[in-house]
């Protein structure tokens, strides 16, 4: 699946594969592999079957690429939060269950995106990443909406905290090895992180 379809697909609207979005798919799995300096775009269209300069009819360059992989997850990643926050309103433990559900599956799917944003989100142009940036926070903030209603008194800061800390158990895909198949990878994600969620926090905590 090419990343816009992974970003499409995690709220419900994939499209049709494009030549387009097969090779920026394989540019983000040799990003990943190598990392952004140690790829050319000679070796990204000999990996694609094409030559370096044909690639410039679908991108301007790798930063193009660099750019069209990870806003449109970020901007999947907030619509579908934002639906499945808004879901159940009157039960902040299955909508929290249903963002956990929804960002595992992200994870799993896209663990080269992932290791992209991780390492090379700096290599992007001010206004991009200051987008990507934005688009983050206010996924984050679904996220703070559902936890301090699970947790009645938790302050918006520890929330936040408690989010962060999630994200980074479930976007551990990209180190992990394939001795655990897929659907017990999902379940052991989704069940530590739900526990490490659900239990009681300190609501006292004044930051």
């Amino acid at each position: 699946m090419a990343v816009e379809q992974q970003a499409r697909g995690a709220t419900g609207g994939a499209r049709r594969r494009s030549r387009r979005d097969e090779i920026l798919e394989i540019a983000v799995g040799l990003f990943a592999q190598r990392g952004y300096h140690g790829v050319s775009m000679d070796d990204i269209g000999a990996a694609a079957g094409v030559t370096g300069p044909a690639l410039y009819h679908h991108f301007a360059g790798k930063e193009a690429m660099l750019v069209a992989a990870l806003v449109p997850v970020s901007e999947g990643l907030l619509a579908g939060g934002r639906e499945r926050a808004a879901g159940r309103p009157d039960d902040p433990r299955a909508a929290l269950e249903s963002l956990i559900d929804f960002h595992v599956e992200f994870a799993l799917a896209n663990p080269a995106v992932i290791a992209l944003h991780l390492h090379e989100l700096d290599r992007l142009p001010d206004e991009p990443r200051r987008r990507i940036r934005r688009l983050q926070r206010m996924y984050v903030e679904e996220w703070v909406t559902v936890l301090t209603a699970l947790h009645p008194g938790l302050p918006d800061g520890a929330a936040r905290v408690l989010a962060h800390a999630a994200f980074g158990l479930m976007n551990s895909t990209p180190f992990l090895g394939g001795e655990v198949d897929r659907r017990r990878r999902a379940e052991l994600l989704r069940g530590a992180t739900l526990a490490a969620l659900s239990a009681p926090t300190d609501s006292t905590d004044p930051t």
